[in-house]
């Protein structure tokens, strides 16, 4: 039987390639494995397919009629982490990849990478800036500023100067007695 399981976390969901091109496709087991298989799923064909088997020692075994020219598996340096590594992409290559271990006589399955192959790449969408505003701006002259009530009001810092000059008038003699 076939089981789909968290224990094998593969990334990415979904990869569009251009054709030509190669492309990887990672899988982290989170268990102990005498290996790590890989399988397709094609909806054109609806089949499963297997591709390549490889053991903890780096060695591959490939399904029928599986070029080995164009997979390959590559171990992470903790050997926590795999990749398959698809080369010379063409349409033929669509379809749901699957990384794979076996335990108690069950092919547990990776979540699934579906890879798209097409001649030319989509555009990447156009950043478009929001059109500046037309709305009239106002202009605030020197003199319309003054006679506005605010911050810079003479009716806020008049008051405000003759508090200062007060108070410091008053500190001249406190300052002349303390001195004597």
């Amino acid at each position: 039987g076939f089981c789909t399981n968290l224990l094998l976390t593969q990334t990415p969901e979904h990869i569009l390639a251009q054709t030509n091109n190669k492309t990887e496709i990672l899988c982290e087991p989170k268990m102990d494995h005498a290996g790590l298989y890989w399988y397709r799923w094609s909806q054109e064909r609806q089949n499963f397919e297997f591709l390549i088997f490889s053991s903890p020692l780096g060695k591959a075994t490939y399904g029928a009629n599986i070029r080995q020219d164009k997979f390959s598996v590559h171990a992470g340096s903790s050997r926590t982490s795999y990749s398959l590594h698809i080369s010379h992409l063409h349409a033929s290559d669509n379809g749901t990849y699957y990384c794979s271990v076996s335990q108690s006589s069950q092919l547990l399955l990776g979540s699934g990478t579906r890879l798209s192959v097409v001649d030319v790449l989509p555009l990447p969408p156009k950043t478009t800036q929001a059109p500046l505003s037309k709305k009239p701006v106002r202009c605030v002259t020197k003199s319309k500023a003054a006679s506005k009530k605010g911050v810079c009001s003479p009716l806020v810092w008049v008051p405000l100067a003759t508090s200062i000059l007060v108070l410091l008038l008053s500190l001249v003699p406190t300052a002349y007695r303390l001195h004597r």
